[in-house]
């Protein structure tokens, strides 16, 4: 068995780890119960901003070592939470699974080995990594390759039974199937980068050194499971660069097509794909390849692994809490739903979305959180249809402080004007040059007409302050209410006890 651990990724969470340790309670006496009447005041006047005209805005805020609230606004109401989801099941995850666990993908034979050819099939079986890489699957290959295999008389088989075949959360727009933020979701499944978006391909062009001539497309991994049209064509250097790159609904056949100027920077998109675990079948058939291997018999996926075959090689991911900075830094959708699934699977034996959400609210009512007044679709945040109130939202972060995983559950959220993109992550441009700049820590959520900004942030007093923010159905966008708001807690002095 071997694990390979990224050094995209060991550097920045070591330095998130140095830099942001866990809160802790301060000394300083402060009477929650006395009405803070300036902070009221002042956030009330933020939210009179004439663009939450017709909107909904639900706000909560505590005392992080009470829980005691001192300012709410429509806390109660259920909104749609958008990415703040990811605090629930990344939370329930942190507790169901530990921050140490690991997936697997692993390489199984069915048949005999004689010399240096097995007389049966390889399977490909896929345990949830959706880190795993084309890089991995080669030194799978290369792991196959020294134990002396160097012909597959059989099939190439994947098997991703390890979590059912339902692809898509229930409520994924058709606009979002193609997108990167809506992937589809197996046990198994290839990463392009070490952003880690999970059954994605990335679609690159470049202008060509004539005018007139397609642009120059580069895809990432290099593979034959899509279908690129070039449409596109290089025009002179002071023209239009208008490139657009979709897959084609119901195939993998992916149109680029456009304009793009000789002196022009390239267009890039991650492209989800149709059917993922056939993509990393075919990687790692030129994984094989590449290390001499052949294979005489067919591909096939959906397979599933006999009892009796022989485990041949084993990947081990990085640990939760290193997964955990692409997943909350950067807002990963596919990672909160591949763990709800993986929930599901470790407790009711079941990899799915029915399980893995029953898991997700069983731990929020374990936890004091009020389950019934909650809407869980997804893991992601993605639907539409879930309903979270503020205050659950931050009485959820107010109850995650004591558990031992919190200090990497804390390193994870998204530092405020921390242009270091793994730990500034989706607020790293946001409150720069302000008290909240490297103070709050905070998960973004960002839907049409929703936008969600809820963690933790340092008074001007050193009393720590735990806020959910959630607007919904606005029509303009209300990131710099967020943000004064956030600013104002940072600067804010708490009303000392008489």
């Amino acid at each position: 068995m071997f694990s390979m651990k990224s050094k995209h990724f060991v550097v920045p969470f070591l330095a998130a780890l140095m830099m942001f340790t866990p809160y802790q309670s301060v000394e300083t006496e402060v009477d929650a119960s006395k009405e803070d009447t300036s902070l009221n005041h002042e956030l009330d006047q933020i939210l009179q901003n004439e663009k939450l005209n017709g909107a909904l805005a639900g706000i909560s805020i505590r005392l992080a070592e009470t829980g005691e609230v001192l300012y709410e606004k429509n806390a109660d109401v259920r909104l749609k939470p958008a990415s703040n989801m990811k605090l629930f099941s990344g939370a329930a995850a942190m507790e169901t699974l530990g921050p140490d666990y690991t997936f697997q993908t692993e390489v199984w034979a069915d048949g005999d080995i004689k010399g240096n050819k097995l007389h049966g099939d390889l399977y490909l079986k896929g345990k949830g990594d959706p880190t795993l890489m084309v890089e991995d699957l080669d030194a799978m290959a290369q792991s196959l390759k020294e134990a002396g295999v160097r012909e597959v008389k059989g099939d190439l088989i994947a098997d991703d039974t390890w979590y059912d075949d339902v692809r898509l959360s229930e409520d994924i727009s058709w606009n979002d199937e193609t997108r990167y933020y809506g992937s589809q979701i197996s046990a198994l499944t290839v990463s392009p980068n070490e952003d880690y978006d999970a059954g994605t391909v990335i679609v690159a062009a470049y202008p060509s050194e004539k005018e007139g001539e397609p642009a120059q497309i580069e895809l990432t991994p290099e593979t034959d499971y899509v279908q690129v049209v070039n449409q596109t064509e290089t025009v002179p250097a002071d023209g239009e660069k208008d490139v657009t790159i979709e897959r084609k609904h119901g195939t993998n056949q992916i149109i680029v097509e456009g304009t793009i100027p000789t002196e022009g920077s390239r267009s890039r998109s991650w492209i989800a794909v149709s059917e993922p675990t056939g993509l990393a079948l075919e990687l790692f058939k030129q994984s094989l390849t590449k290390q001499g291997i052949k294979v005489k018999g067919d591909m096939e996926i959906h397979g599933n692994t006999p009892a009796d075959s022989e485990l041949m090689v084993s990947k081990e991911s990085m640990a939760l809490e290193d997964i955990y900075i692409p997943f909350m830094k950067l807002s990963n959708n596919g990672h909160a739903e591949v763990l709800v699934k993986e929930m599901g699977k470790r407790v009711h034996d079941e990899g799915s979305w029915e399980k893995g959400l029953e898991v997700v609210e069983d731990y929020m009512s374990d936890i004091g959180i009020e389950s019934d007044t909650l809407r869980l679709r997804d893991g992601s945040g993605m639907s539409h249809v879930n309903m979270i109130p503020a205050h659950e939202i931050s009485e959820l972060l107010y109850q995650v402080q004591d558990k031992d995983w919190f200090p990497a559950y804390l390193n994870s959220l998204p530092v405020a004007g921390n242009s270091e993109r793994f730990v500034g992550g989706t607020i790293r441009s946001r409150m720069q040059d302000t008290a909240a700049q490297n103070n709050v820590k905070a998960k973004t959520g960002s839907l049409t007409g929703v936008s969600s900004l809820s963690g933790y942030v340092t008074t001007a007093d050193g009393e720590t302050l735990i806020f959910a923010l959630v607007f919904n159905n606005y029509l303009d966008d209300v990131e710099d209410i967020e943000d004064e708001i956030a600013v104002t807690l940072a600067e804010h002095h708490l009303a000392p006890s008489e």
